[in-house]
């Protein structure tokens, strides 16, 4: 999960962290590290990067640092202002209004600030949902999240509950802004014609690549003929995400499952000058290519394949109903409609920076997209009445 980055990590010098976050780095490398002993000598990197992201108490997203906003590691489009969720609450407000009863649940709320200006925005439009779930498995971002909407939502804070795992049984929308992002990925490098996949070992530098043949080539080998990948290109494939669609598919019985997030189409995700893939680490705001610098604490990414996400929605019971750049969707939604009337009470400086972000080239606008699945709920969606992609998938 990480919006806003700086230059091409490959220029930057990372900051050293302090002496009590290099003790628990090499906490979080020393369990590491049993893991690979039990599992011979090498952990395919999806194993990795579980262990150095989720694991309880010890990973990047569960050990309680702060990681969003500028003294965290990363920025998000809620962060930045109020704008993205008034006009994501427009979408929503259509779905819930469609199907006349449901609720919202938001898949990694972060601070909680998304579900604040969502639920104060919903209720503008007399459309608040019957619910709003947020799914947190992290008990300190759980604590901040529960501070922050009781203060800004004062009772109607009674309409939100936590939850740890996703629910039997939902009606209405599912959510999730820069969550499959930071679903750990396998990878990939093509030799002769055939896909390595990425493991890790412990050498005597620390962590390192080792890269061994499947024994049978997998989906990877289809991915490198369609795309015709050169010989040492390197990527990411994300079963997970898949399986995390499949998921949402079985326990959402009507309703929206959104998805925003940055990527791509797959033609343009395994383009030829992409060769050495999308994965990408956040610390303090500067962006690098090392998932070995200091385990634990540092963010871990890969672009999304939003191709591949349609695909197992749509084998899962999910019809396709929208695929589009972050830009055209909040146009579609009426974001310069909303900052003209936010341009009164804000000032022209904050207004038109936090328009850049979200919408622009530069920014946000086209390197996020937005997709959208549906079950048992027909008509088009607001969001995408400006521009539906939903044909390069």
């Amino acid at each position: 999960m990480s919006s806003l980055h700086a230059a091409d990590p490959t220029d930057l010098e990372l900051p050293i962290p302090a002496a009590d976050a290099r003790a628990h780095s090499a906490r979080v490398t020393a369990r590491v590290r049993e893991h690979i002993e039990k599992a011979g000598g090498a952990l395919p990197f999806d194993r990795y990067m579980d262990h150095v992201l989720y694991a309880p108490g010890l990973g990047y997203y569960a050990a309680g640092a702060r990681k969003f906003g500028p003294a965290g590691d990363f920025v998000t489009a809620p962060e930045l202002g109020p704008l993205f969720g008034r006009c994501l609450a427009r979408q929503l407000a259509e779905v819930l209004q469609r199907l006349g009863t449901g609720g919202v649940l938001e898949v990694g709320p972060g601070t909680g600030a998304l579900a604040a200006v969502l639920l104060e925005e919903l209720a503008a439009l007399d459309a608040l949902p019957d619910q709003y779930a947020l799914l947190e498995p992290s008990p300190d971002l759980k604590d901040r999240q529960q501070a922050l909407l009781a203060g800004r939502l004062g009772d109607a804070v009674t309409r939100c509950n936590w939850l740890d795992d996703l629910p039997r049984d939902w009606t209405g929308v599912v959510l999730a802004n820069e969550v499959v992002d930071a679903l750990p990925v396998t990878r990939f490098q093509v030799r002769s014609g055939r896909p390595l996949h990425a493991r890790v070992r412990h050498g005597k530098a620390g962590f390192e690549w080792s890269w061994e043949a499947p024994e049978d080539g997998g989906p990877e080998t289809s991915i490198i003929e369609r795309h015709q990948l050169p010989e040492g290109y390197i990527s990411e494939r994300s079963p997970r995400a898949g399986a995390w669609v499949a998921a949402v598919a079985a326990r959402l019985r009507r309703g929206l499952l959104l998805i925003i997030d940055y990527g791509y189409a797959a033609p343009e995700y395994y383009h030829r000058d992409r060769a050495v893939g999308t994965l990408r680490c956040h610390y303090r705001h500067r962006a690098h290519s090392d998932p070995f610098w200091y385990p634990g604490l540092q963010d871990i990414t890969a672009h999304v394949d939003f191709s591949a996400l349609a695909a197992a929605g749509c084998a899962a019971g999910f019809e396709l109903a929208g695929f589009s750049s972050q830009e055209a969707f909040l146009l579609s939604l009426g974001l310069t409609d909303l900052a003209a009337v936010a341009d009164d009470l804000r000032s022209r400086t904050e207004v038109s920076r936090e328009i850049q972000q979200l919408a622009m080239a530069s920014g946000m606008g086209e390197r996020f997209k937005v997709l959208a699945l549906v079950k048992d709920m027909e008509g088009p969606l607001l969001g995408f009445q400006l521009r539906d992609r939903s044909g390069q998938l």
